[in-house]
């Protein structure tokens, strides 16, 4: 069953993934949907994750600050060269 889903969040942001969306030929609810089942394997043990995948959880150690979220936009902006 699929239901719709509204979200808020800055312009920039939903510009910058429906550009994403398009270049990857992927609709933006279907990359935000896959987002969402890979943040929550982690806390579902039925779901399974790829050995290729497993592999590389925990292999970044980061700063206790470290601001992904920032980083993430930062990194979009950068790309999509909305800086």
């Amino acid at each position: 069953m699929t239901t719709k889903l509204t979200l808020t969040m800055e312009d920039q942001v939903i510009d910058s993934a429906k550009e994403y969306a398009r270049k990857k030929g992927e609709s933006l609810s279907n990359i935000v949907e896959n987002y969402l089942k890979s943040i929550t394997a982690q806390d579902n043990p039925d779901m399974v994750i790829s050995a290729r995948v497993s592999k590389m959880m925990g292999v970044i150690k980061l700063p206790e600050d470290y601001d992904y979220k920032k980083e993430l936009g930062n990194a979009i902006a950068k790309t999509t060269g909305k800086l």
